[in-house]
This record gives C-alpha cells, structure tokens and sequence, in this order.
C-alpha cells in the first residue's frame, strides 16, 4: 500500500510522469491519456454518489422507501465500480513486463457483474421508444457525464491497443460500464419521479 507523504513531488516538473515500473513518460503519452480518462471517469462517478446523498433529504418523492432502496443499492454499484477502475488505472500504468503475481486486474467476471445489475435495473424501467438526453435528477445527470466520458475511454483504449497489449476483459468490461451508467442513471431517474428529457426531432426555438 503507498504511503503519500507528499502531493507535490518536482519530478513532474518537465513534463514526465512516472509508471508503477519507475519509467518515466512524457505526460501526453497515449497510456497517460488512457488511464488518465479513466481517473476522470471514477471522478464523475463519485460527484453522481455525493448527490445520491441529496435523495435521503427529499420529501416530494411519491414512494420515498423505494427511492431510498434504488440509491442505497446503486451507490453501492458506484462504489464497486470506482475501485474496479483504480484497478484498471493501476493496470494501464504498469507495463506489461512489471505486473506481478496477484495483481489487481479487471476480469470477465467484471463485465458479468456489470450485465447482472443492468438487467436488474432494468426490470424496473419501461422500455424505451425515443432518444433521451442528459438530465432529471442530479445522480441521473451526473451518470450520463460518466457514461460519455467512459465512451471516450474506450476510444482511447482502442487507440492504445493499436500499440500495445489490451486485454479483451479490458475492453468489454469499459464497453459494458457505459451501457450501464447510461441505465443506471435511468434508474435512478424513475425512482426518483424525475421524468426523462425526450429528444424531440422537430425541435423548435422558443418564441
């Protein structure tokens, strides 16, 4: 476990980071840039679980006791999911020649995971007929910035797997995380009574 004594250390000074390995990269490096989008998306994550904590103060939801049981089990989720992509990040820092034996790495059973709650959420939802946009309840809009910048992840994982090893379980599992963020922020939505922002294909501006 690291000990951090110190948040500024110097070395960072001339444009370079450091990998777990000790090898210093430039800090555009297409590695940093993955990993890095993966930090920014567990951040995002964790504004959607601070303002779950918003759902406990509400009065105006019709059944409160569910709206209570959808947040408790999907922060629970969130937090699963936020030290499932440190583990990611940790991953994409470390060259493949300086992993070691127990690694914390992402697996199948991670995406299947991931599979399991999205089908449980949605048995909640009714199906979609339209396109919707970003909004509702905070935690709902706050998942669809985690969800687009998960998209942006994968990108940028393809890209480096151009160049180096990426392992199928990777990619699934950031594929799958973003199928369930956008669900997952509809969940919360409905629990809520927040309804959702249909795109309107004949949209016109206001008069």
């Amino acid at each position: 476990m690291p000990k951090l004594t110190r948040i500024y250390t110097r070395t960072g000074d001339d444009g370079t980071t450091g990998l777990v390995g000790g090898q210093r990269v430039k800090k555009n490096d297409l590695r940093i840039e993955a990993y890095g989008c993966i930090d920014e998306l567990s951040s995002a994550i964790g504004v959607a679980r601070s303002s779950l904590a918003d759902v406990q103060r509400t009065r105006q939801v019709q059944d409160i006791a569910r709206a209570l049981a959808v947040a408790h089990a999907l922060d629970e989720w969130l937090a699963w999911t936020q030290d499932a992509l440190f583990n990611l990040g940790s991953d994409l820092a470390t060259l493949p020649a300086d992993r070691w034996e127990g690694m914390p790495l992402i697996t199948a059973a991670d995406a299947t995971a991931l599979e399991r709650a999205i089908d449980r959420a949605q048995a909640d939802l009714a199906p979609l007929d339209t396109f919707i946009h970003a909004g509702g309840s905070y935690p709902g809009a706050f998942l669809h910035v985690a969800r687009t910048i998960a998209r942006r992840a994968e990108r940028l994982l393809l890209t480096l797997r151009d160049r180096e090893p990426i392992s199928d379980d990777v990619m699934r599992y950031v594929n799958r995380l973003s199928d369930a963020l956008f669900v997952w922020s509809r969940w919360i939505n409905a629990a809520l009574d927040q309804p959702e922002h249909r795109w309107n294909a004949k949209t016109q501006p206001p008069g």
